[in-house]
This record gives structure tokens, sequence and C-alpha cells, in this order.
């Protein structure tokens, strides 16, 4: 997985695989839009107004979470 920001358009886009195939953009909000292949798999999410939905909670920080083992890791994103 990667997380990707663009400052100066204000998105933030979470990849969970490579693009290797045709991709539809399917608008879910005006604060999302999810990239899905032709099967159902989940590419990406593209967070639009990223600053607002990625400060909104967890103080700034990514916040990763292994619930099998108990560990918990933060990255401060501001």
């Amino acid at each position: 997985m990667k997380i990707t920001y663009d400052p100066r358009r204000n998105i933030a886009y979470i990849r969970l695989q490579d693009k290797t195939a045709q991709v539809d953009t399917i608008r879910v909000s005006d604060e999302l839009n999810v990239d899905l292949a032709p099967d159902g798999t989940v590419y990406g999410l593209e967070l639009l107004n990223a600053n607002e939905q990625l400060l909104r909670v967890d103080q700034g920080k990514l916040v990763v979470i292994n619930e099998a083992l108990g560990g918990r890791q933060e990255i401060n994103l501001i």
C-alpha cells in the first residue's frame, strides 16, 4: 500500500495495488472516489479535500494497528 498527497490540489491517493488493468472511477461522495477493476478489485481510494479528511481524527496522525499482534504505529501527517 502507498499513500501519496498532492498539496497543490489537496488530493491524497491510497493505492492498494498497482493498476494493471483498465479501472473505472466511482464517485462515492464529494470527498471520495474509488478506482475499481471490472472484476470488482479495488485499486485505490482518492481523497478530495484531503487535508480536512486526514487531519479530522487522531490528531493528524496515520495510525496503523496490527489487531492480531496488538502492535501500533503512528506516523505524523503534519
